[in-house]
């Protein structure tokens, strides 16, 4: 029996990392609240709870810390890729090719074990925000910046950024935007990390893959189509007739609806109090404004709600990020979330390979190229 277009409705692994109430509009890790989580924890406490099970005791926490700080840097092959092709390749392709290339170097490339992997996990989840901000410097005209080991992941991803050290609120900000990001089922990229890793294939393939897969703008371009419609309104006075004209003519605005939920995303709740409070210590509220004059009027005329890109993209333009640049971010906060379900895939692994309808021609005899006219 052929299933839905898009495996809709299909359930094709089982997980212990992220649960995900569609109807409801609920999202919890392991079991906790990502309310409870973006009010009081962080993006690393994060990581190690879907790594290991549990939230970690203090003295796990700075042990997590310390094995992220200490692989942050580039390896020079790396950072060499990023000077030769900085200037013509785009973030996430950059970020992409730098990925596998760090293969290359690393001394468990080819072991599978889960200890393997969770090394191999820090090293990828560590330095990808340093590929990620060393390729934006190097397009600009700027030298890279050495990632500070007394900085948090977030902190550091904005200094290296900017090369000045953040305020709280900016990596506050950040760090709950990644957290918020970390692992959401199985969704494209998660589901081709996994296609990958169930092959057996190496880490940094797997991440590979799913890279490639968060880079097609049905996935992971939607926080920058939403920046791009932001200003392309450019006043709050416009907002409500742009989406009323885009509506009636049967446009998708960026930024709302979702696979999963048919209620508002969980996550947007507070990417939106974050575009709030940046806006105003910014002073750059219109960006904020204009997001709640869209969603007002997306849920008077469709009934459409807010997902996490929605508010997601005025805050991280916020905190100075370009728009092609938001992505890559993405993809830097759903990293340690693709190395959790290959871990997890790993753990009692099969193939996967599902089945096709053939809805070709019937079987039919071959005509010599002479007879065929």
């Amino acid at each position: 029996m052929f299933a839905k277009e898009g495996l809709e409705g299909v359930v094709a692994a089982r997980t212990g990392l992220s649960r995900i109430d569609g109807e409801k509009g609920e999202l919890s890790y392991r079991g906790y609240s990502i309310h409870d989580l973006a009010r009081h924890s962080d993006f690393e406490e994060c990581v190690h709870l879907l790594w290991y099970g549990e939230l970690p005791t203090r003295a796990q926490l700075a042990e997590t810390r310390r094995e992220m700080a200490a692989q942050r840097a580039l390896h020079p092959d790396a950072l060499e890729i990023l000077r030769r092709f900085a200037r013509d390749a785009s973030p996430m392709d950059m970020l992409r090719t730098v990925v596998s290339a760090l293969a290359i170097h690393d001394p468990d490339v080819h072991e599978s074990t889960r200890e393997a992997n969770l090394r191999k996990g820090v090293r990828l989840t560590a330095v990808m925000p340093t590929v990620v901000t060393a390729h934006e410097r190097l397009r600009k005209g700027k030298e890279p910046l050495a990632p500070d080991p007394s900085l948090s992941h977030a902190a550091n991803f904005l200094y290296m950024l900017t090369g000045t050290r953040p305020d709280d609120l900016g990596t506050r900000a950040l760090d709950v935007a990644m957290l918020l990001q970390l692992d959401h089922g199985l969704n494209a990229s998660t589901f081709a990390a996994r296609v990958t890793g169930g092959t057996l294939a190496d880490m940094h393939a797997a991440i590979t893959s799913a890279i490639g897969t968060l880079k097609g703008p049905l996935h992971g371009g939607a926080n920058h189509d939403v920046m791009v419609m932001l200003r392309t309104i450019g006043e709050v006075d416009k907002a409500a007739d742009f989406v009323r004209t885009e509506l009636l003519q049967k446009k998708k605005i960026p930024g709302f609806g979702h696979r999963v939920y048919k209620t508002l995303d969980p996550r947007a709740i507070h990417l939106r109090d974050l575009s709030e409070r940046l806006g105003k210590s910014r002073g750059q509220e219109k960006w904020f404004q204009m997001s709640v004059v869209i969603e007002k009027t997306c849920k008077e005329m469709k009934n459409l709600n807010a997902n996490v890109d929605f508010y997601a993209a005025s805050t991280y333009y916020l905190l100075g990020f370009e728009m092609d640049l938001f992505t890559p971010i993405f993809a830097c906060s759903r990293a340690p979330g693709w190395i959790a379900h290959v871990i997890e895939q790993h753990t009692d692994n099969r193939l996967i390979r599902p089945l096709e309808e053939y809805i070709g021609p019937p079987e039919r005899p071959y005509v010599p190229l002479d007879k065929r006219g």
